[in-house]
């Protein structure tokens, strides 16, 4: 009866463990191996020869051709072999037998007569040997191939995951954890909270839902903009109910070979069954779950189609009554997925997360600033209305941005002119102070930026300014106007955004007005303006053109995916003329403005052109002298009297 030897078993594994993990290492043991034995081989070829004429044992000697004749016609030689470049010739005399080797010299009419005369046997013979010819070129070029065919094998499955070319396996894809995460570290995002904490019941308490005979769900799809906490929502659901967590990239499932996704589908289940309860989270989706019905009768990616039926199949194929798995997935992109997803049973629940509010981004930079040394004065609420329509990914950058200030500053608590320097290096780019820019220019991006801020603090809706400043920042922007709303804003009105638009337009025609000519610093500024004018007349119907039709379709509401056109060219031209009619009239009373307010302008542009960055409180405070010193009353709503025109010349 034999045993097995576990030390013994342990060494064979190693063993082939080694050369497994270096077989580089093994091909060029044996390509030794083989050059050796044929260079054995070939001197034993050379050998026979010499063993023919008794000369085993033989010494060389290298002499001249003139010495080898000498020799020939002495009768000291018995045999001639002559090859390409040299000549071998064998003695026969003297108690040890010697072979001469000379090296030829040229053609040469005597020596085959002299050897005739004296009776000397002679032959040719191959200097490079057919073996070393055959193994040059043609073993060695195989073996070669052959080394790099297993050195790029050995490189595809270490990134892939093993198996043959790597197919197969997803154990390297898969990030197995078990998250420390909890919902106390996730902030912003309260009502998406509230719809997956039943979830960590679920797993907590799988029998208190199934003595009632319900059924636990088996997927939910959290759907919101890049950067809003999608993957550390689905984290601190594992961490609070402590169980584990394989997470896996949608486009980890996708490779060249038809078949490997689903094999690798097939893999992640199998091993989140073993663990569970347990949680399977499919980070971007929409890789593998796109709708099939889009590929229409021109076919389709076999690979993505037969991935998402191994995803179909597995999530109808696991019960969770017993042991449960539930399936997260995230998307930014939910209107492209797959119908088949998202039916009850599979995906059962969808889950906004969305960019969070005021409160929420005070709450997310409290959550990322704890381990973070802050100055006793610092006012996170400030930073909060600062970051208006910013997700926590990017509040998370800003107070990480503000560390990296101050610790570059060596400062040794992070103060709140870091924060704020943060938040505008978020929006408008890194400051450029070494850009240098000439006087003349300067006085373009002062007139520019005094414009917007003027408008925007003087029209009834416009988000108020908490900064101007004429220091170049980012790829282009020579100058900026950093506007803030006062509150949360979930919806605009139409007079908010005629105003918006009547910011736009004050840079450009603040140059108009004070210069005299225009630049081409307001080419962004009009393609925003032209974008909102057509938005509320195809979108909003807040115009007569269209009344309360709607001529285009968000593709993306997260993604800004632009739209699409659903309207004839007649409505075309008229909607046409109504963007330009509508920003010639927004333009004219701007530049009207800027007109009334002349003299507070200069004071502006003076005062930004000698500091070249100035606070919001500073800009009203110049505003509110001037109204005051001029008697100036406020103004009236904006409205779009254009609209009346172009009604009329509908009829």
């Amino acid at each position: 009866m034999s045993q097995n030897n576990p030390n013994r078993d342990n060494k064979n594994e190693k063993k082939n463990n080694f050369f497994n993990q270096n077989p580089l290492l093994m091909f060029a043991i044996f390509a030794i191996v083989i050059i050796l034995v044929f260079k054995n081989f070939t001197a034993m070829s050379d050998s026979g020869m010499e063993a023919g004429f008794g000369t085993q044992n033989s010494a060389t000697k290298n002499i001249s051709y003139y010495e080898l004749k000498e020799l020939i016609k002495n009768g000291q030689i018995s045999y001639v072999a002559i090859g390409q470049t040299t000549i071998k010739a064998f003695s026969t005399t003297g108690a040890q037998k010697t072979v001469y080797m000379v090296k030829k010299v040229g053609e040469d009419s005597t020596f085959i007569p002299l050897m005739d005369e004296k009776k000397v046997g002679y032959g040719g013979y191959n200097e490079s040997n057919i073996l070393t010819e055959i193994l040059f070129s043609w073993v060695l070029p195989v073996f070669i191939f052959f080394g790099i065919w297993m050195f790029l094998a050995n490189k595809m499955q270490k990134n892939m995951g093993g198996g043959i070319l790597g197919m197969g396996s997803s154990k390297k894809l898969v990030n197995s954890e078990k998250p420390k995460v909890k919902f106390q570290d996730v902030a912003g995002v309260e009502e998406a909270k509230e719809e997956v904490k039943e979830i960590v019941d679920f797993l907590k308490f799988p029998d208190r839902y199934m003595s009632l005979g319900a059924k636990i769900p088996k997927g939910v799809l959290l759907v919101g903009p890049p950067g809003t906490g999608k993957t550390l929502l689905a984290k601190a659901v594992a961490g609070e109910a402590s169980v584990p967590f394989f997470s896996v990239s949608g486009s980890s499932f996708i490779e060249m070979f038809v078949g490997v996704g689903a094999s690798r589908v097939r893999d992640l289940f199998e091993n989140a069954k073993k663990e569970a309860p347990a949680i399977v989270f499919i980070d971007e989706i929409d890789a593998i779950g796109k709708s099939r019905a889009a590929n229409g009768m021109m076919g389709g990616n076999d690979e993505r189609e037969q991935t998402l039926n191994q995803l179909l199949a597995e999530m109808d194929g696991f019960s969770s009554d017993k042991s449960p798995v539930i399936v997260l997935a995230a998307t930014n992109r939910p209107e492209v997925l797959d119908a088949a997803l998202l039916r009850p049973g599979r995906f059962d629940r969808q889950v906004l997360v969305d960019k969070p509010d005021f409160q929420g981004r005070k709450d997310i930079l409290k959550v990322h600033s704890a381990d973070i040394k802050l100055d006793k004065n610092i006012d996170l609420e400030e930073i909060a209305r600062l970051t208006a329509g910013l997700a926590g990914a990017d509040l998370a950058n800003i107070i990480n941005e503000a560390a990296l200030l101050g610790g570059r500053k060596n400062k040794t608590h992070v103060e709140q002119i870091d924060l704020v320097e943060a938040v505008e290096r978020a929006i408008a780019g890194l400051e450029k102070k070494s850009r240098r820019i000439n006087p003349k220019e300067k006085r373009i991006v002062a007139y520019h930026e005094s414009g917007h801020a003027l408008i925007a603090e003087t029209t009834e809706g416009a988000k108020k300014v908490s900064k101007v400043s004429i220091i170049p920042r980012g790829l282009a922007a020579l100058g900026y106007t950093l506007n803030t709303p006062e509150e949360n804003k979930f919806l605009m009105q139409k007079h908010e955004l005629i105003a918006e638009v009547d910011v736009l337009l004050g840079g450009r025609a603040a140059e108009d007005v004070f210069l005299g000519e225009i630049s081409t610093g307001a080419g962004n500024d009009l393609e925003r303006a032209t974008d909102i004018i057509k938005a509320m007349v195809s979108l909003y119907g807040m115009s007569d053109v269209a009344g309360l039709m709607v001529l285009e379709k968000q593709r993306n509401t997260f993604l800004n995916g632009g739209t699409t056109k659903d309207y004839s060219d007649k409505m075309a031209e008229k909607l046409d003329e109504h963007i330009k009619k509508a920003l010639q009239e927004r333009y004219e009373i701007v530049k009207a403005r800027l007109v009334e307010y002349r003299e507070c302008i200069e004071r502006i542009v003076s005062k930004l052109t000698e500091v070249e960055t100035m606070d919001g409180e500073q800009l009203r405070g110049i505003i509110k002298a001037y109204e005051e010193e001029f008697k100036i009353a406020s103004y009236a709503t904006p409205t779009l009297s254009s609209e009346e025109n172009s009604n009329s010349d509908a009829q």
